[in-house]
């Protein structure tokens, strides 16, 4: 790809969380980030897949062909142990939690009594890029922490202060936005985009007809 060229791409959410860390994660590739507030009728399908790579599929493709522009979505989640994996896929709509902080606090309820040794859990986004034509490939990343019983930090969203990254002895929350997007479960799926992306040059040309 001519990182000169400044090229659109559709993200397909409306989390501006997401898309803040998707514009500073694509910017240096060349590719300006659009969201859907852009694009009004684009209408996204029920995330009804069995995996992370599924479902970023589904919204991929969808959104691609009803704006005719290249897209990118993303599926991604929260999986602790001692839950069985849970939220996982449904991480966003977590026991029926209606925001972020209803859905952390019924995280902790579920993790009560849990000692801290027992609290492992691992992010995991899958990252899918489709044509308008409907072709789609995806790369994925995964980051490993420890879910704390009480939140710190005030960045971020979603689960992110509750998810520690014991390496570094911080949550998520508590990360510069660069140092959190170099260390992610999405930014180890976005630092994979390039080799996806320039090794797809046919993903630019637009078929006509």
């Amino acid at each position: 790809m001519t990182h000169e060229l400044r090229r659109k791409i559709l993200l397909a959410t409306s989390n501006q969380g997401k898309i803040k860390e998707y514009h500073a994660m694509l910017a240096p590739l060349g590719l300006a980030v659009e969201g859907l507030a852009k694009h009004p009728r684009v209408q996204l399908p029920e995330e009804d897949g069995s995996t992370f790579a599924e479902n970023a599929r589904l919204k991929a493709v969808a959104a691609a062909r009803q704006a005719g522009l290249v897209a990118l979505a993303d599926d991604s989640g929260l999986c602790v142990d001692a839950l069985g994996g849970e939220p996982g896929i449904r991480s966003a709509r977590y026991r029926g939690g209606e925001s972020d902080a209803e859905r952390r606090r019924l995280l902790r309820e579920a993790l009560l009594g849990v000692p801290e040794e027992r609290r492992a859990a691992h992010f995991v986004c899958a990252i899918a890029v489709a044509s308008p034509e409907g072709e789609a490939r995806w790369v994925q990343g995964r980051a490993d922490g420890l879910i704390l019983a009480e939140e710190r930090g005030d960045g971020g969203f979603g689960y992110d202060p509750l998810f520690l990254v014991p390496e570094l002895g911080r949550t998520y929350a508590e990360l510069p936005a660069g140092e959190k997007d170099r260390i992610s479960h999405r930014g180890k799926a976005a630092a994979r985009l390039p080799l996806l992306l320039d090794g797809w040059p046919e993903l630019w040309l637009r078929k006509k007809g």
